[in-house]
């Protein structure tokens, strides 16, 4: 009997419990609804990731984070990050720079008797390091505006020069001209590697006619007055002078000959070597472009026409 009792509970059980399952049993999840947000998601990250990689595709040596609006509302720019590339790169190397002098000058047969070009330049260095240790000692009235720097200077003649009475023993000229900040020449004198002095000019160029030889110029084309009638021969000789832009050649007869001057930015230069004593200063004349004389030393009555 009590066997009985107990099966008949069992099955109102197992009936009860077919009949309520439903309700005891939590409602399905709403999967297509849920596979629609999933593949929504993917789409936007595939989208995002393929817009960062364009943007370092656009800018490969480095990316840049953009920073949002500040605090303030300002809007802030974007901030370069580091390359992440792992690829060694090569230090650059460094330029090295031109070594600094003055400028040669227009041709080749302005550097005589085997001068070249830097020994030129260390003449007129040595001249100018003499200049500046001499102003040292000059009372400050007295002082003149500083020399300047090699750079500075154009190097328009170097030639042998033969020592006299007044300046014992050979060496070498050389003849170097600036125009800023104001119009300087130099005419340097180099004894045994050591400057024997100089003398500087400017200021008489300012005045003048077409062609303007250098009032203090003689020394390059004669020797001392102590020396009268018993120079030094062969002699190298030279003279300078400036040029206005409507002079296009210019001639110098020294000595029983005529040398054909070299034109070099606004000056003359004209060299040459005396095989007899002279008295006459060199003769300078100018042409125009149809040949025609506009500049006559002879006619000058500033030039100094005989020698002292």
């Amino acid at each position: 009997m009590g066997n009985e009792q107990g099966k008949d509970f069992e099955a109102q059980v197992r009936e009860m419990m077919a009949e309520d399952a439903y309700t005891i049993r939590p409602s399905s999840a709403p999967y297509p609804a849920i596979r629609r947000k999933g593949v929504i998601e993917r789409r936007r990250r595939v989208a995002a990731a393929g817009a960062i990689l364009v943007a370092l595709a656009a800018a490969p040596v480095g990316a840049y984070a953009l920073n949002g609006n500040g605090d303030d509302g300002t809007v802030n720019t974007a901030a370069p990050l580091p390359s992440t590339s792992t690829s060694h790169r090569p230090a650059p190397t460094p330029v090295q720079s031109a070594p600094v002098g003055p400028v040669g000058p227009a041709t080749p047969g302005q550097l005589l008797d085997g001068i070249t070009l830097a020994q030129a330049s260390d003449g007129l260095e040595k001249c100018l390091a003499y200049d500046r240790e001499s102003e040292k000692t000059t009372p400050p009235k007295m002082r003149r505006n500083d020399l300047g720097d090699a750079a500075d200077y154009r190097i328009i003649l170097a030639m042998n020069s033969t020592g006299d009475s007044n300046a014992p023993g050979d060496g070498h000229y050389v003849v170097a001209v600036k125009e800023q900040p104001q119009q300087t020449r130099l005419i340097c004198r180099i004894k045994n590697g050591k400057s024997e002095g100089l003398n500087t000019g400017g200021v008489e160029f300012d005045n003048g006619g077409p062609v303007m030889p250098d009032m203090n110029g003689g020394k390059l084309y004669q020797q001392s007055f102590l020396d009268k009638g018993n120079w030094k021969l062969p002699f190298r000789w030279g003279t300078i002078g400036r040029v206005e832009s409507n002079v296009t050649r210019v001639t110098v007869s020294y000595g029983g000959s005529t040398s054909e001057a070299a034109l070099d930015h606004g000056w003359f230069v004209a060299s040459g070597t005396l095989n007899q004593q002279v008295t006459l200063a060199p003769h300078v004349k100018g042409y125009d472009s149809t040949g025609k004389v506009v500049y006559d030393s002879n006619s000058d009555r500033l030039y100094e026409k005989t020698l002292p």
